[in-house]
C-alpha cells in the first residue's frame, strides 16, 4: 500500500467520523441526509478542491465492496411479504412509465440513439441504498410510507441492472439473456434453500457465537455476498445484482426464526455496513468526482439542473401517479421525491457508456453531478414534506397523515 493510499484512507476516517456529528447539528435546523455530508467532504478533500485525498486502487477496492454491501443491506431490508401484490405491481407500472418516458428524453437531449438508451436508463433509476439510511434514521422502515417507498426503490434499482445487463454490457440481447438467466437460476436455489430449510444447525451456531470471536453469522454473510458477486463476476452479470440477492436469502434465513436472533443478527450488519463499508463508497464518490469536467465549460454545467429535473420527472412523476389509493398528496409528494434520487446506478451506467465511448465525459459527469444533488436535495425535501424529523414525535406525526 502507498502513501497517499494510507493517507486517503485515514482520510475517509475521519470523514466518516465527523459526517454523524455534523449531520447531527445540521438535523438541529433541518434533516439534512448523512451522505450528504460523506459526498461533500470527499469533494472537498478531493484533487478537484482541495487535493488531499486521492482515488486509487486500494481505496477503489474497498469503495466497490461498501457498494456491494449497499445493495446487500438493500436486499436485506426487503420485506416481500408485505410488498408483493399491489405495492410490487404499482412499482413495476410505474418504472416501466419512467423507462419510456427517460428513453424518449434521452434521445433529445444525447446527439445518438445508442447514448440517448444509456441516458434514458440511468433516468429511471432510484437509489434505495441511498435513500434507505435516510428511511431509517426517519423511521419510516415498516410504516405505509416505507413501504410504497420500499417496493418502489427496490424495482428502480433491480429494473435497471437487468437492462444494464441486457443492453449495455456489450453482448447481443439474447446471449445476455442466457447468463441472466443462469444467475436468476442460482440465486432461485439460494431462495429456495433458505425458505424450505430448517437451518437448525446455522440457527444454533448464530446463537452460540453471537457475542463471541466466532461470529457465524456475520460470517456467513460476508461469503454469501462474496459467492454471489463472484457468480455475477463469471457470468459477466452486474455484480449489483448478486449483492441484492444475497440480501434477500440472507433476510430469509434469518427473519423465518427467532425475532430476537432477527434483530441481533440485523445490528451486526448493520453495524458491519453503515458503520465501516458504506460510508467508503460515498466518501470516495464524492473524492472520485470529476468536478473539473463538471465545469469545463457553461454549457456542462447547465445539464445538471436539467438532469435534476429530468429525474423527477422520468421517475417522480410516474411514481406519484401510481401511489396506492388513500395516500395524502403529502405522502405522493414524498413519495415522488424519493423515488427521484439517485446515485450509485447513475455512476455505473454513465461509466459504461463513457468507457466505449458512446457517452461523453462531461455528459457523464453532469449526470452523475446531478445524481449527487438528487442525493442532497430530495430526501431533504420529502423528509420536509412528509413531516418527518429525527425525533420520535416527528414519526408519530408523520405517521397519522396516512
Amino acid at each position: 500500500m502507498t502513501t497517499h493510499s494510507l493517507g486517503t484512507l485515514v482520510l475517509v476516517a475521519v470523514i466518516a467520523v465527523l459526517s454523524p456529528p455534523l449531520a447531527d447539528l445540521a438535523g438541529r435546523r433541518a434533516p439534512v441526509p448523512l451522505v450528504v455530508f460523506e459526498i461533500v467532504l470527499g469533494i472537498l478533500v478531493g484533487p478537484d478542491v482541495l487535493g488531499w485525498a486521492h482515488d486509487d486502487d486500494y481505496v477503489h477496492a474497498l469503495s466497490q465492496f461498501g457498494l456491494a454491501m449497499l445493495f446487500f443491506m438493500a436486499g436485506y431490508e426487503i420485506d416481500f411479504a408485505r410488498l408483493r401484490g399491489g405495492p410490487l405491481n404499482r412499482a413495476l407500472a410505474g418504472w416501466a412509465v419512467s423507462v419510456a418516458l427517460g428513453v424518449g428524453l434521452g434521445v433529445l437531449v444525447a446527439p445518438t440513439a445508442k447514448s440517448g438508451v444509456i441516458v434514458g436508463i440511468a433516468l429511471s433509476t432510484t437509489a434505495l441504498g441511498t435513500i434507505l439510511p435516510v428511511l431509517r434514521d426517519a423511521g419510516e422502515v415498516g410504516t405505509p410510507l416505507g413501504n410504497v417507498v420500499m417496493a418502489v426503490g427496490a424495482v428502480g434499482e433491480f429494473a435497471p441492472i437487468i437492462a444494464m445487463t441486457l443492453f449495455l454490457d456489450g453482448r447481443k440481447p439474447g446471449e445476455a439473456m442466457v447468463y441472466l438467466t443462469a444467475f436468476v437460476l442460482i440465486a432461485g436455489v439460494g431462495i429456495v434453500v433458505a425458505v424450505r430449510g430448517e437451518h437448525a444447525a446455522v440457527n444454533r451456531l448464530a446463537d452460540l457465537t453471537m457475542e463471541t470471536s466466532g461470529q457465524f453469522a456475520v460470517r456467513l454473510v460476508i461469503a454469501l455476498l462474496l459467492l454471489m458477486i463472484g457468480a455475477t463476476v463469471a457470468l459477466g452479470v452486474d455484480m449489483l445484482l448478486g449483492a441484492f440477492a444475497a440480501g434477500v436469502i440472507m433476510r430469509i434465513l434469518f427473519h423465518s426464526g427467532d425475532a430476537e436472533r432477527a434483530e441481533r443478527v440485523t445490528a451486526k450488519l448493520e453495524a458491519v455496513g453503515f458503520g465501516f463499508l458504506i460510508p467508503v463508497f460515498f466518501i470516495e464518490t464524492g473524492i472520485g468526482y470529476d468536478l473539473k469536467a463538471l465545469t469545463s465549460n457553461w454549457a456542462t454545467l447547465g445539464l445538471v439542473p436539467l438532469f435534476l429535473g429530468l429525474f423527477l420527472v422520468t421517475r417522480g412523476v410516474p411514481s406519484f401517479l401510481s401511489a396506492p389509493d388513500g395516500v395524502s398528496a403529502r405522502g405522493r409528494r414524498a413519495i415522488a421525491l424519493y423515488a427521484a434520487t439517485g446515485l450509485p446506478l447513475i455512476v455505473a451506467i454513465t461509466a459504461i457508456g463513457v468507457d466505449r465511448g458512446t457517452l461523453k465525459a462531461s455528459t457523464a459527469a453532469a449526470m452523475v453531478g446531478a445524481g449527487m444533488l438528487s442525493v442532497l436535495l430530495y430526501p431533504f425535501l420529502a423528509l420536509k414534506v412528509s413531516g418527518d424529523t429525527r425525533t420520535a414525535q416527528g414519526r408519530e406525526e408523520a405517521a397519522e397523515s396516512w
